[in-house]
């Protein structure tokens, strides 16, 4: 008899999480499409600005420099933009591996917040703080050796 209680207790979060998991399956499956637009957009537009470049003439330093900066600034957000196509595919496969919306870390679900902000969270809140802080102790202690060495170097 308890172990049919239990099972009702179970059915409606099943229900909820399959619901929730579906609009955010919805989200990045959305967000992958337009990644690949953006992507292939500018893979366009750099395309049509390589065939217009030579029939601009000869460009001062000025203009070359900018040019290669907002080049620069381009690839860039190009490689974010790739990276981010990534991370949403590597979420559409925990969907299938059933592992989606679950922490790397701590294996606890990952709230419907953090998923909603950002859907191909890996980890929960407390443990991306955590690494976080981890990675942040790390610069320090590694910004305190170098300093150490370069004081090191001077007075040796």
């Amino acid at each position: 008899m308890m172990e049919g209680v239990t099972m009702m207790l179970r059915e409606p979060k099943m229900k909820i999480r399959s619901g929730r998991h579906s609009k955010l399956k919805r989200t990045l499956e959305g967000r992958r499409l337009e990644i690949i637009a953006e992507v292939k957009g500018e893979m366009r537009d750099v395309k049509a600005a390589g065939a217009v470049v030579p029939s601009q003439g000869v460009r001062d330093e000025v203009e070359s420099s900018e040019a290669d900066i907002q080049d620069d600034i381009e690839f860039a957000l190009l490689q974010i933009k790739t990276e981010n196509l990534g991370k949403v595919e590597e979420a559409l496969l925990g969907f299938e591996a059933g592992s989606y919306g679950y922490c790397d870390e701590c294996v606890e679900e990952i709230s419907e917040q953090r998923l909603r902000a950002l859907p191909f969270a890996v980890r929960c809140k407390n443990c991306e703080e955590a690494r976080e802080g981890a990675r942040d102790r790390e610069r320090l202690v590694d910004d305190r050796r170098s300093l150490v060495s370069v004081f090191a170097d001077m007075i040796g």
